[in-house]
């Protein structure tokens, strides 16, 4: 069966404890539970992972370019967004759609977070739509595959 792998970086499994203004009150396994209920209405397989370390996410997206039935990847890269050339480097590696997604509008936020060196590794960047940004990317995905 299709599948798409869903990546979130560090401090993502601190959703609903850290930062509720900026990315809410809901919690990490609440957004496991929608980015599942999706995959199933999208008819597809999820694998859902998070990492607060860089060498992990990088190894997870080498292990993808091995993995036949993956159809694309979801990723929020947290704060490596900003400056992890290391995980632009392995995206750009995988060769299956990539969509780079964003609880918060990072180009209304603070200047440093504006730039993405991860984005131009990635075909297409959501940003600010919540955690619907998740279900958004995988329809992406799927409509992509075709």
């Amino acid at each position: 069966m299709d599948r798409i792998l869903v990546i979130n970086g560090p401090n993502l499994n601190f959703l609903g404890i850290r930062e509720k203004a900026v990315y809410g009150t809901q919690s990490y396994d609440s957004l496991i539970e929608m980015i599942r209920q999706k995959a199933e209405e999208l008819g597809v397989e999820v694998e859902c992972f998070q990492s607060n370390h860089e060498g992990a996410i990088i190894d997870r997206l080498q292990q993808a370019y091995y993995e036949e039935d993956l159809i694309g990847v979801v990723i929020n890269p947290g704060a490596y967004t900003h400056y992890s050339y290391a995980i632009h480097d392995a995206l750009k590696s995988v060769f299956v759609p990539k969509i780079e997604i964003h609880i918060s509008d990072i180009h209304s936020r603070e200047l440093w977070r504006n730039v993405s060196v991860t984005a131009p590794a990635c075909d297409g960047q959501i940003v600010g739509h919540g955690f619907s940004g998740y279900t958004e990317a995988m329809e992406e995905i799927v409509r992509r595959r075709g």
